[in-house]
């Protein structure tokens, strides 16, 4: 009786993309998360993130490929490496890819050691990912079940502008649930007070976070995770990877570019000063007046058809660990990686310097 070649088959149709930099995108997030969970507790999370972010970039160069970033650390004259547009790998090779990157996802957490803080990127052909500017997105996350029931029910969908409880009542048809049985995660912040109170007024619960919001919304898609939907305005590049992932998945994201002042109910002055000093920029990106209002869906934020993700736990969050430090210079991490082939790995990593003093514990 034959038996079903289910990895074998899927293993053949990854991507070039996947094939060779898979692995060692691995070991990028892993190098940064590292890095950073030698400053976690310390207070600095300036520190942290340079210290991520400069293993994250040496890492990368390493990689035989050409890669432009498209979601990075900000724009060139903010940022002194993995800005918006800058070249990274060796440029050998063939493979030409888009990248998002966040070193360090949740600074504040690293420098303060509490939970959730990651180090994260997605790659993609050319083109692959959105070439979006360092503002704010407007957004919500679901699970691929969600996407099954509107396949099934063509006249209910996930709607940015409908009222919360129409909304969970369709996440709650999709998983079999009762609206007060389902958990939205959304960032504490002024701007989403009304937010929460609506929530909480569907009889839904609210998983309220500080910061770091990326993980949470690949957790919609993983069942177990307790996590049903994430709302909420928040870093643009974060929508981005989290797109990557959530495609991968078989998830939705929907999201909307809004400017930090307008998100946060700047005065008509505050707002009009913002646009002045942004619009030029974003204009340079195919972003006007006119369509910085548009829906953005999961496509239209990953469009790749060879897309990778990767991240890394500095401290222990959704669904990954932090690092464990040990020894002199051994560390142990954990990992979710994936690819467009519908392959994920949750990757436990030890990294063993000193063989003599710290061999490898059976535990």
């Amino acid at each position: 009786m034959p038996h079903p070649k289910t990895a074998e088959d899927m293993i053949k149709c990854a991507g070039p993309i996947e094939c060779a930099l898979l692995p060692r995108l691995l070991q990028v997030t892993e190098a940064a998360a590292i890095a950073a969970s030698h400053q976690m507790g310390r207070g600095d999370k300036n520190y942290s993130d340079q210290v991520s972010v400069e293993a994250m970039r040496r890492t990368l160069n390493d990689l035989d490929m050409k890669g432009i970033i498209k979601i990075g650390e900000g724009e060139r004259d903010e940022a002194p490496m993995l800005f918006i547009g800058e070249e990274v790998g060796t440029g050998k090779g063939d493979l030409e890819v888009d990248i998002a990157v966040d070193p360090l996802e949740g600074t504040n957490l690293a420098a303060n050691g509490t939970p959730g803080a990651i180090s994260v990127m997605a790659m993609a052909e050319r083109d692959g990912l959105f070439h979006g500017p360092d503002i704010y997105m407007d957004k919500i996350v679901v699970g691929p079940e969600v996407v099954k029931y509107e396949k099934e029910h063509p006249g209910e969908k996930i709607d940015l502008d409908a009222p919360v409880i129409q909304n969970l009542e369709i996440v709650a048809k999709a998983l079999n649930r009762s609206v007060d049985e389902l958990v939205v995660v959304i960032l504490e912040r002024k701007r989403h007070e009304e937010k929460i109170k609506e929530i909480r007024s569907t009889g839904a619960r609210v998983n309220v976070i500080s910061d770091g919001d990326l993980m949470p919304g690949v957790a919609t898609a993983i069942r177990g995770s307790g996590i049903h939907m994430v709302l909420g305005a928040g870093g643009s590049g974060e929508a981005v990877l989290t797109a990557a992932a959530i495609k991968i998945l078989g998830g939705k994201i929907l999201a909307r570019l809004v400017l930090p002042t307008v998100a946060n109910g700047g005065t008509p002055e505050e707002i009009a000063e913002e646009k002045a000093e942004k619009m030029p920029r974003l204009e340079k990106m195919g972003i006007t007046e006119d369509n910085i209002n548009d829906i953005l869906d999961t496509e239209r934020l990953a469009p790749g058809k060879d897309i990778i993700f990767s991240a890394t736990g500095v401290t222990t969050g959704f669904l990954l660990k932090g690092v464990n430090l040990f020894g002199e210079g051994d560390a142990r991490a954990n990992s979710l990686t994936m690819g467009s082939s519908g392959v994920v790995k949750f990757t436990d990593t030890i990294y063993i310097n000193d063989k003599e003093n710290t061999p490898l514990r059976f535990v």
